[in-house]
């Protein structure tokens, strides 16, 4: 009888410790599951020559990360879908990552259109993201677990365009009068609206301003509106498709401002570069990175993205996208790291109180997300002379004129100069 019941007993200790074991064995294999970070990306439609630059700066990081062991132990993964560069897309991704995929963690998407409807589904789930490079996408819901990768500082509207005319404000005789246009979408207009409080606080005066629908293809008619205002600077805010339009349009008609640039963002991109050539030559333009731009890693993150780069379809240079989305990748993991959580709140108050050293350089975020100081750019093209890359690999090509510190190179004025 005491024989039966020490067996008994010895079977179900045996018993208790199997499950503890199983259970034990369980949790580890959980805690080894993947950290999924969704985003939506345009990979397709008129911004995928960033959109894709962005996507493989983040591979290469999530690539870094798990060659070092990954964050808290546990790979990263990286969890997407094409917005098709579509604003309307935006909002069911979001829904999808959080409520169907549900991943652990948000980042992106890429540029103040798609973003700009992202906020408020990540604000209905209470969770966090970093925009990629959108301007002001914030700054109507002031939502505390929003951070934008994007270096306009403090006053994100007028980083657009603050530089640029203050080079203008320096110029003797000094020019005067300013036209402006954009598109009538998200980005364009807070471009706009920026250079409009710029060129108040400046003392220019504004004698055209004007935007044109998003579908618009043919820009001669709207550059000889512009061309008829015969202001001495010419202040545009466009994505891709629209700067060529804008640029080519210009060129045809023989636009002869003092002063012509802006927010352009398609001559960020090298084949956009490329197709204009020398029509680039003496644009004045905002970059958020420059080429001639270098931190701590930047060189090491560029190396591995140009083995990468063709076989990804990207840009063959991604210097205006690529540390910047990489740096975002090493917020996220740096907070992750620091709190051992993917509680949202917990990472969001470890971003807002801490500065963060990155490829992109030191950065620290203050209202709405934003980065506390600018680090906004301001380059000129010259001397273009053709259709070919190895000229965009050059700084000198692309001088860099503002901020002060970090000058290459003077302005060639007035703007037709480098065609005489």
């Amino acid at each position: 009888m005491v024989h039966a019941r020490r067996l008994r007993s010895l079977a179900y200790a045996f018993i208790t410790l199997a499950a503890s074991l199983a259970v034990t064995s369980a949790s580890l294999a959980q805690n080894k599951q993947p950290i999924r970070i969704g985003m939506s990306m345009a990979l397709t439609g008129g911004v995928a020559v960033a959109g894709k630059q962005c996507l493989l700066g983040l591979e290469i990081w999530r690539d870094d990360v798990n060659a070092k062991g990954g964050l808290m132990g546990r790979p990263v993964e990286l969890v997407y879908y094409d917005d098709q560069s579509n604003p309307g897309n935006v909002p069911q991704i979001y829904t999808k990552l959080m409520d169907v995929d549900k991943v652990d963690l948000l980042i992106g998407p890429y540029a103040t259109n798609m973003v700009a409807p992202a906020i408020p589904v990540v604000m209905q789930h209470h969770q966090m993201t970093i925009g990629l490079f959108a301007n002001a996408a914030n700054s109507n819901f002031h939502y505390d677990r929003y951070f934008s990768m994007l270096p306009t500082g403090p006053n994100p509207k007028k980083a657009f365009s603050y530089g640029m005319l203050e080079i203008a404000k320096s110029l003797k005789p000094q020019p005067q009068t300013v036209a402006l246009i954009g598109a009538d979408a998200e980005f364009a207009q807070n471009a706009i609206e920026g250079a409009r409080e710029s060129i108040k606080e400046l003392g220019f005066k504004i004698i055209y301003d004007q935007s044109y629908p998003p579908s618009t293809t043919d820009f001669l008619s709207v550059m000889r509106a512009v061309q008829a205002a015969n202001a001495d600077i010419v202040y545009a805010a466009a994505y891709p498709p629209d700067t060529v339009g804008i640029v080519s349009a210009a060129a045809e008609i023989g636009l002869k401002p003092k002063m012509f640039g802006g927010a352009l963002i398609g001559l960020l991109s090298t084949p956009i570069k490329m197709k204009l050539g020398p029509l680039a030559n003496d644009l004045v333009i905002s970059e958020a990175f420059p080429i001639s731009y270098r931190f701590k890693g930047t060189d090491d993150v560029m190396a591995k993205y140009h083995a990468r780069a063709a076989a990804a379809g990207a840009d063959p240079l991604g210097y205006a996208y690529v540390p910047l989305s990489y740096a975002g990748g090493q917020i996220l993991g740096d907070a992750v790291n620091a709190t051992k959580s993917l509680d949202h709140g917990k990472l969001a108050d470890y971003i807002r109180s801490h500065e963060f050293d990155t490829v992109g350089g030191p950065i620290k975020f203050g209202k709405d997300g934003e980065w506390t100081e600018t680090r906004m750019a301001f380059t000129q093209f010259q001397n273009i002379t053709g259709n070919d890359l190895e000229q965009f690999k050059e700084p000198k090509k692309n001088v860099l004129l503002w901020p002060t510190k970090f000058k290459s190179g003077d302005l060639i004025y007035p703007y037709p100069g480098a065609k005489k």
